[in-house]
């Protein structure tokens, strides 16, 4: 049964740690992002304090963990550095969100060293972190963000962020990572009957539409209740909005297992993941951010940036030439340009040669209309478009805006080859080990005695 309460003195706590939190625009998160997010202005004018280096700070307690304290030094300096490397710019609606997340975070740290430390001593082995594969883990980071490490140690200090602060954050994760995939990695078992039910479930799904999504999932239980999460939800999509990259957000708040590659979950097809995940992903364009998704156990964000669709579609690869010809065009104009046209077609012999032929007569114009969904062309392309084989062109088209031969020079299914026996494996590997890790910290938390003031 879990033993945890709260104490009075959450006013006190929390105006101790706005004062210890003096936030500025970080360097640190703008390289992660490759995907954009439209980013506009704080909607309500909050506008975060310029740094003025390391403060004398009063320090009172935050939370008690099994005898082990969690200072409010502690806890505004994980507020700093989740901020930092999150890229988000906090508000005064936003800063409790930070603050439940910061706390959250250095609870679980607590709760895993505390165990990992135990079985230390019991195994007599070694888990934890040595100090040389943190620096080698800050190091990357560093590199990650074009950066030599003292630089980034430099960077985060200039916001003030100590170092122990992010090393004692690696040294927790890499080791709770380590123990995790060595006491159960080398147990779990996939099984054949695995494998055949998920290729049967990737097959009869191929044929549906499939997204390329980054997520965000904000675990219910975590957050404090649905209702919670949601609210957090919606917060962290004004930032996203705002110009936070969506990799660093994912890594910083995400309780997914795809929070360590930024979110990342690939291409997914429709019915993979749950009904109300589907329903927001059918509204969604590529390039944008969904509402909070309310699903079971948590809420999700979700960035569509790409859509596809299943295997049974076909993609096509065109090229034009064109004459512009406007809707209410005379029959006369419309008949010299369809012999213009066909003057031209039988000198176009290979996609190679749509430019050249078209630069030669004046008033044509050519252009590469790349790959698209056959289902996705205009109506006038679409049936010309399938019947067409690779190298041929087409007839004159008529659309509302002129006269078009159409030269096909490619097509294909859409959709990628399933996945083959061993990503298949991996992937059901990677899930059950995150169930593992989850119910361990579950049952961690039940048994400790957690006091928040």
């Amino acid at each position: 049964m879990t033993k945890a309460r709260n104490v009075a003195g959450h006013r006190a706590r929390d105006a101790a740690i706005l004062a210890l939190l003096i936030v500025a625009c970080s360097p640190l998160a703008g390289h992660a992002q490759s995907d954009e997010i439209t980013a506009t202005a704080p909607a309500d004018g909050f506008v975060p304090p310029a740094p003025t280096g390391p403060q004398p700070l009063q320090e009172s307690v935050a939370a008690i963990v099994n005898d082990d304290i969690i200072s409010t030094y502690d806890l505004g300096q994980r507020m700093r550095l989740l901020i930092a490397v999150s890229g988000a710019q906090p508000t005064q609606e936003t800063l409790p969100q930070f603050q439940r997340e910061a706390l959250s975070g250095l609870v679980d740290e607590r709760l895993q060293i505390q165990e990992l430390r135990r079985v230390e001593k019991q195994q007599k082995i070694d888990i934890l972190a040595t100090d040389q594969e943190v620096d080698e883990e800050i190091s990357g980071m560093a590199q990650q963000n074009n950066m030599t490490r003292d630089q980034f140690l430099g960077a985060l200090g200039g916001q003030g962020i100590g170092g122990g602060t992010l090393r004692q954050q690696i040294r927790a994760q890499m080791s709770w990572q380590r123990w995790i995939r060595g006491r159960y990695g080398s147990r779990l078992r996939i099984g054949d009957d695995q494998i055949r039910a998920a290729q049967l479930r990737l097959a009869a799904t191929a044929a549906r539409p499939q997204y390329q999504i980054s997520e965000v999932f904000l675990d219910a239980g975590r957050a404090g209740g649905i209702e919670q999460a949601t609210q957090g939800a919606a917060q962290l999509i004004s930032q996203l909005q705002q110009g936070a990259p969506f990799a660093a957000v994912a890594r910083q708040f995400s309780s997914s297992p795809t929070a360590a590659a930024g979110g990342d979950a690939g291409w997914v097809s429709q019915g993979e993941m749950s009904p109300e995940v589907d329903v927001a992903l059918e509204q969604l364009r590529p390039g944008q951010l969904s509402q909070p998704v309310p699903v079971k156990d948590g809420v999700y964000i979700l960035y569509l940036r790409d859509k596809r669709a299943g295997a049974g579609g076909e993609v096509v690869n065109l090229k034009q030439v064109a004459v512009p010809l406007p809707a209410d065009a005379t029959a006369e104009a419309e008949a010299e340009a369809r012999a213009k046209l066909m003057a031209l077609r039988p000198s176009i012999k290979a996609c190679s040669d749509v430019e050249a032929v078209a630069g030669k007569s004046a008033g044509i114009i050519a252009g590469d209309l790349g790959e698209a969904e056959v289902s996705d062309l205009a109506p006038q392309f679409r049936e010309t478009a399938t019947k067409l084989k690779v190298g041929e062109v087409s007839e004159p088209i008529r659309t509302t805006v002129g006269l078009h031969l159409l030269a096909l020079c490619g097509k294909r299914a859409s959709g990628d080859a399933q996945a083959n026996r061993e990503e298949i494996e991996g992937r059901l590997f990677s899930q059950q080990l995150s169930m593992v890790a989850r119910r361990y910290m579950r049952d961690l938390r039940n048994s400790a005695t957690i006091e928040t003031r």
